[in-house]
């Protein structure tokens, strides 16, 4: 699947920057980047050069904190796309995944969201291109944004549950960074974790009416980035978000992919692809999911898959592996029992 390869940076980091007293010329010039590059429309940078960027920052601030005075900054009132897109979700587990889908829109990186048994949520932010000697401000402030966008949406004084790092703050600066996280920081692959309370916490900002007015665009410009994907990928894809709200029609489809219910259905079959078999695959994905990754009961995963009763679950499913969902989750509990 095509993604996008580069790091764009708005024309709000100077606005940013001076708030904190640093000179945009001084920091893209200690980079080693053309003074223009906060105002360019279109060019983004590569992760070595936008790595520099960061590099550069650590530098001019002169601060180990600096990357949190930089979340701080964030507020309701800052129209960014992929923000105002999370404010509108119902809960941060949604905001997440929202934001996991359209984060390959601004840069070649990634986040994994991993839901624990216990309906914890741990986010893990990927580089694509470099795994490696990621800068440590970014990794914060990476993390940090997820902190501050839970107390900005649900004004809760939400806090980590856990929190990973590859390298501790410097000592003298530690107890503040985990006082912004309000947890212990461990060190190990960077990620951070919320308790299943606070990732199903409801959001003061959830506005599905302006969700909907804005999220065409959104989805036009996922298309056009995904433009190697199958018709089958991406109906896949709009599934798994509509198949929770059971709203998983192939007319609710076709207008999220900007086509006709026919050139849909056209499409479809000439990858050999049929919309009833895709949603099966697709119900089949997410009951393993929850079956595997959550307590969620029977009756409740019947509700998130869109059956009308738990009992017409359970006979798909049966039909989907052979198994009972009891005896799909005992098999994971226990392999080889």
């Amino acid at each position: 699947m095509t993604r996008n390869q580069t790091f764009f940076l708005n024309i709000g980091w100077r606005t940013l920057l001076k708030d904190m007293g640093i000179r945009p010329e001084h920091v893209l010039r200690r980079a080693g980047l053309p003074e223009d590059t906060l105002s360019r429309v279109g060019d983004g940078l590569s992760t070595e050069a936008y790595f520099r960027f960061w590099r550069s920052l650590e530098a001019e601030a002169g601060h180990p904190l600096f990357p949190l005075k930089i979340v701080e900054s964030v507020s309701t009132e800052l129209f960014d796309p992929p923000l105002f897109a999370a404010l509108c979700s119902a809960n941060l587990l949604q905001a997440v995944q929202r934001l996991a889908k359209y984060k390959q829109l601004m840069a070649p990186m990634s986040l994994e969201v991993a839901v624990g048994s216990h309906g914890e949520m741990t986010i893990s932010p990927r580089w694509l291109f470099a795994q490696h000697d990621v800068p440590h401000s970014l990794l914060v402030a990476e993390l940090a944004f997820f902190i501050r966008l839970a107390r900005l949406a649900t004004r809760e004084p939400v806090n980590a549950l856990a929190l990973t790092l590859p390298e501790l703050p410097p000592t003298p600066h530690l107890r503040h960074v985990e006082a912004f996280f309000g947890g212990t920081i461990t060190q190990g692959h960077p990620g951070i974790t919320f308790s299943s309370t606070d990732a199903l916490r409801p959001f003061l900002t959830v506005n599905e009416g302006m969700w909907r007015v804005f999220e065409p665009e959104l989805r036009r410009r996922l298309s056009e980035l995904d433009a190697t994907a199958t018709t089958g990928e991406r109906v896949q894809a709009v599934l798994l978000e509509l198949i929770p709200g059971n709203a998983a029609s192939i007319d609710a489809v076709a207008v999220r992919l900007g086509m006709s219910r026919r050139t849909l259905q056209r499409r479809l079959e000439e990858e050999g692809e049929s919309f009833r078999a895709l949603i099966n695959r697709t119900r089949e994905k997410l009951a393993r999911h929850y079956l595997q990754n959550s307590a969620l009961s029977g009756s409740e995963i019947a509700f998130l898959l869109g059956f009308e009763d738990p009992n017409s679950f359970y006979r798909a499913f049966h039909e989907w592996t052979g198994q009972t969902p009891d005896s799909a989750r005992q098999a994971h509990l226990f392999p080889g029992g």
